[in-house]
């Protein structure tokens, strides 16, 4: 029985596509046109006699056929990567030292970290997660290379996208009807807090503020408890909980503004080949179109 034959660039932008959540995000990371990466998927899927991915509206999903290719997909371009290596010496090593906030690790940091490490996988990544108010004066000082932030000022690094922000409550509990409103916030300094309070201010809703802490983990065990609500990014809301918005009458919650995520990067890690590689990469996930 003779097997069709995969190519190296059709599983390549078949994981591309996966990592990055479409087609247009994905053709820049492999140099090549939106359309000269459809053409590369539809050649894979007439290979294997399947589709692999189902093209939606916003997003692509995995069928069950794509599912079990994607794992031998990323083993055999690992296995490509190996041999490069082995036969023309590690194309590029160093360390990253790199910051995010717990809001955004998961949501924008997973598809960046899985292109980059199949691209260079001798380059160390150091992680740390903290809020924006402590990663800004980390880059600053020189104790992180790159930092994905929200800004605080208009001309802070190099902007990416806008995450809205968004007032969220537990589903068992409708503690948004208490008066005054028990709000859970972040740190005095947190750009999240200063909106909430300043939006509530405005609209002149009474709150009290009854839990305050530095961790995502934090804001959401008190939401959760049924003991405040909480200012979020719209990104790091679970499934859990909900976004309180269609308020009945007279417990509408203000608007609030969206957050500027920007790309900052420290000086003496300027000209650095691995913190190229990886603002480059974070630039072209990230990033929004022109």
């Amino acid at each position: 029985m003779t097997y069709p034959d995969f190519q190296i660039d059709w599983l390549r932008a078949f994981v591309a596509v996966v990592d990055a959540g479409s087609l247009s995000a994905a053709a820049p990371l492999l140099h090549r046109s939106q359309s000269a990466v459809s053409m590369q998927l539809k050649k894979l899927e007439g290979a294997l006699g399947r589709a692999v991915l189902l093209r939606g509206p916003r997003h692509m999903d995995l069928t069950p056929a794509g599912t079990e290719l994607l794992v031998y997909a990323r083993r055999m371009l690992e296995l490509q990567a190996e041999t490069h290596t082995a036969l023309f010496g590690p194309q590029l090593a160093g360390r990253v030292r790199l910051g995010v906030p717990d809001d955004y690790a998961s949501s924008y940091l997973t598809p960046v970290l899985r292109s980059f490490a199949s691209r260079f996988s001798g380059v160390e990544i150091e992680l740390t997660c903290e809020q924006s108010t402590s990663l800004i004066p980390r880059v600053t000082r020189g104790e992180l290379d790159l930092a994905l932030v929200s800004r605080d000022t208009p001309q802070r690094g190099r902007f990416l996208f806008q995450e809205p922000l968004v007032w969220v409550g537990s589903t068992q509990f409708d503690t948004w009807r208490r008066d005054p409103l028990p709000i859970a916030v972040y740190e005095a300094a947190s750009m999240a807090r200063v909106a909430a309070l300043r939006a509530l201010t405005a609209r002149k809703r009474p709150y009290r503020v009854v839990y305050h802490s530095s961790s995502l983990a934090g804001q959401l065990a008190a939401v959760e408890s049924g003991l405040a609500v909480a200012v979020l990014t719209r990104c790091s809301v679970p499934a859990g909980l909900q976004i309180l918005q269609n308020l009945p009458p007279g417990f509408e919650l203000p608007a609030l503004p969206s957050m500027d995520v920007a790309l900052l990067r420290s000086k003496p890690s300027r000209g650095v080949p691995a913190v190229d590689a990886m603002d480059e990469q974070m630039q072209r996930t990230l990033g929004s179109p022109a």
